[in-house]
């Protein structure tokens, strides 16, 4: 629920463009649906966003949240964890004192994030604890826009500047709207992207936002083989004004564990003095890429054909996974292509490949690679598949279905 007004022409478009980038996370946002009431006048797009990039700030919002999440078949979770079988709740931001609350409510409890000055606290009512932790840093510099020149704010773009990028944008997505409509109680407009090629199993995403306000009231995010939502996270009912401070804290049940969770720190202090030193800073290492340079860095036989159930190789890449050399390797291009990582095997995997395990909330089903024991997570935007050999563990990653990374793991898998 950013305010789009202090962002610049390449982060505005990325708010809609983005968000197809999202559905590798797992946890996507999703379109809310139109409602009755005032609509506002049809404008071009590059007008609309214009319009939102402009509109006034806000000192704080309420929203009444719904989030759906199909984006797993239900047979293969267990209990009623609110991020993955979905849930209602509520949202409290005050962006003038950089707090933040969400709120999802299950049968179990509610979970609840709360960030506040730089520290965040999230309870899990799955296992009655509170996370308590302060967010890395950004460092000085942080927020300076190079256009204004005034720190945490950026030029709003010209209606011509938008229109050009867009025009680029169009090149790989097909863009339809803005469409007038009625969100969560207030004047909106929703776009449609469609990839236009190599988009794999993803179908569209929707994004709607306040016409006025410049607030965005939801995004979805489908999938080619359904009509309805893979993932929905929508405003129903949404207003605007100083939140009280008393809203901005968690709510945890008497007897809730406290865990601290430590932070990677010293990153933003190194980097700061790199900038001090200039032109003696320490080059970073170039990467190593390419399959006879990375299998001499590998203590393993790199799999690397030229092709992977019909999709041609694109890259081999060296990775640092955990302290141990592993590789990366891709075939295809967009999001129907499939990323595999090699890495040599933990040890621990055939206890891991049962697919049933002691981790409570998913359970994993297993397919034969091979005569090999696979773990396989399929979903309706991509496939995630692990198998190991003894001395190589490969995992396959993709916009595709299961049979396609199936195939492609019998291909690589002695």
């Amino acid at each position: 629920m950013k305010h789009l007004r202090t962002v610049s022409t390449q982060r505005l478009l990325a708010i809609i463009a983005g968000v197809v980038i999202a559905v590798a996370g797992g946890t996507a946002i999703a379109f809310a649906a139109a409602g009755g009431g005032a609509r506002p006048p049809r404008e071009s797009l590059a007008q609309a966003l214009h319009q939102a990039a402009a509109a006034p700030s806000v000192n704080g919002i309420f929203a009444r949240i719904s989030f759906t999440n199909h984006l797993i078949d239900s047979t293969d979770i267990q209990g009623t964890d609110p991020i993955l079988t979905g849930a209602t709740g509520r949202l409290w931001l005050s962006p003038s004192t950089h707090e933040l609350r969400l709120e999802l409510q299950g049968d179990n409890g509610d979970a609840q994030v709360v960030v506040k000055n730089g520290a965040f606290s999230i309870y899990d009512p799955m296992s009655n604890t509170v996370y308590n932790g302060t967010l890395p840093s950004e460092g000085a510099g942080a927020g300076t826009s190079g256009k204004s020149g005034k720190t945490g704010t950026d030029t709003i773009p010209s209606v011509a500047e938008i229109q050009t990028d867009l025009k680029q944008l169009m090149q790989n997505v097909d863009v339809a709207g803005p469409m007038p409509r009625n969100v969560a109680g207030q004047p909106a407009y929703k776009v449609k992207l469609t990839p236009k090629h190599s988009g794999g199993l993803l179908g569209d995403v929707q994004l709607a936002w306040d016409a006025s306000h410049g607030i965005p009231l939801g995004v979805a995010i489908y999938s080619t083989n359904s009509s309805t939502p893979v993932l929905e996270l929508k405003a129903t009912d949404i207003s605007y004004g100083a939140q009280p401070a008393s809203d901005f804290k968690i709510s945890a049940p008497a007897g809730a564990k406290v865990v601290r969770i430590s932070t990677p720190a010293g990153h933003t202090g190194a980097a700061a003095k790199a900038h001090k030193r200039g032109k003696h800073a320490t080059k970073a290492q170039a990467p190593i890429t390419g399959a006879a340079a990375v299998q001499a860095h590998v203590p393993f036989t790199l799999a690397a054909p030229a092709q992977l159930d019909g999709l041609n190789q694109q890259s081999v890449q060296l990775l640092n996974w955990g302290g141990s050399p592993a590789a990366l390797v891709t075939y295809g291009e967009g999001l129907g292509g499939i990323a595999v990582i090699q890495q040599s095997a933990s040890g621990q995997n055939s206890s891991a490949s049962s697919g049933n395990g002691d981790h409570q909330g998913l359970s994993l089903p297993t397919v034969s690679i091979n005569n090999h024991t696979a773990q396989e997570l399929p979903t309706a935007l991509g496939t995630v598949l692990r198998v190991s050999n003894g001395s190589v563990e490969y995992t396959l990653l993709g916009s595709v279905p299961p049979a396609a990374a199936e195939m492609a793991a019998r291909q690589l898998v002695p």
